[in-house]
């Protein structure tokens, strides 16, 4: 079994069990996630399956859009509803007004530190171990975009926002900032995945659908799920070249149409997906092609 399943993560589990459970249902054990979902947030997670995992670094490139529930006046030390309450400041001062110039400030390209109780790492240890045992060490901010933020709803002291941001944002560290530029503090009590790169929430699956048959899990192709890079076909030298590991140069694409310079592009033997590749014109003067191969898929596999 080979490609992508869109699932709707239930609450309460870890994208971690997510995968446990497609291993155990696709008896199957290269399988793995693109970007984690935490226990408490539901919605679009990306599972890749056999070859699938192939391309999940691509995946998490996308994009990603949230529906995100935050409660004014409260600030813990998750950041979410499942820590403990730090401070508790007054909210009531806030006005709607004041929410949306707080939203307008944190978007675009932002600074961004992520959490103590995240899977970051510090020297190897995770730092949600150091901070369950009371340990902060000092994070590195980090670039994240944020493409819009718009206000659902405004029940204060919560507020429901749609967020549209880059890979790599933390929304619990959003809400918190949120709540520190309206000077009361807050933190998150509901997040929804509603979209992962071109994966929308309306076509995810539940996998307690399929538990008593497995073999109709809707596996999506790997050309499928890269729907979103351009097509490249080759003439049958390049391809035939293709399979050792040699990257064509663009006057063997008999079809499509070449991205900018660095661009990512699927490479194509009669509709079948050989590889993914970055295009790289410069490379011509080293005789290595106009390709630099990211991804080289099995050519006796015409599923992918």
């Amino acid at each position: 079994m080979d490609g992508i399943l869109v699932i709707d993560k239930p609450q309460g589990v870890s994208s971690h069990d997510i995968v446990r459970q497609v291993r155990r249902l696709c008896r199957q054990r290269q399988v793995g996630h693109a970007g984690t979902l935490d226990p408490m947030a539901t919605g679009v997670l990306l599972v890749g399956v056999g070859q699938g995992t192939r391309i999940i670094q691509f995946l998490m490139d996308g994009r990603k859009a949230y529906r995100a529930t935050l409660k004014l006046g409260e600030s813990t030390d998750t950041q979410d509803a499942e820590g403990r309450i730090l401070e508790r400041r007054p909210w009531w001062g806030v006005s709607p007004e004041g929410v949306r110039r707080a939203c307008e400030a944190l978007t675009g390209t932002i600074l961004q530190t992520p959490p103590m109780f995240s899977a970051l790492k510090k020297e190897g240890v995770p730092l949600y171990k150091l901070a369950r045992q009371g340990i902060e060490v000092e994070r590195a901010a980090r670039e994240v975009t944020i493409h819009r933020i718009d206000i659902e709803s405004i029940e204060l002291p919560l507020v429901t926002l749609l967020v549209e941001c880059s890979k790599g944002t933390y929304i619990r560290t959003l809400a918190h900032d949120l709540g520190e530029d309206l000077g009361c503090g807050a933190h998150l009590t509901a997040l929804r995945r509603t979209r992962s790169g071109s994966f929308d929430v309306r076509d995810a699956i539940r996998l307690e659908d399929y538990r008593e048959r497995p073999e109709d899990l809707p596996l999506r192709p790997l050309l499928e799920s890269l729907a979103e890079f351009p097509r490249l076909s080759l003439d049958e030298s390049a391809a035939s070249r293709l399979r050792n590991g040699i990257p064509p140069a663009r006057a063997e694409i008999i079809d499509g149409n070449l991205p900018e310079e660095g661009g990512r592009v699927l490479l194509l033997d009669h509709g079948a997906l050989r590889a993914v590749a970055r295009f790289d014109p410069r490379r011509e003067r080293e005789k290595r092609g106009d390709f630099e191969l990211l991804r080289v898929f099995p050519a006796n596999n015409d599923t992918l």
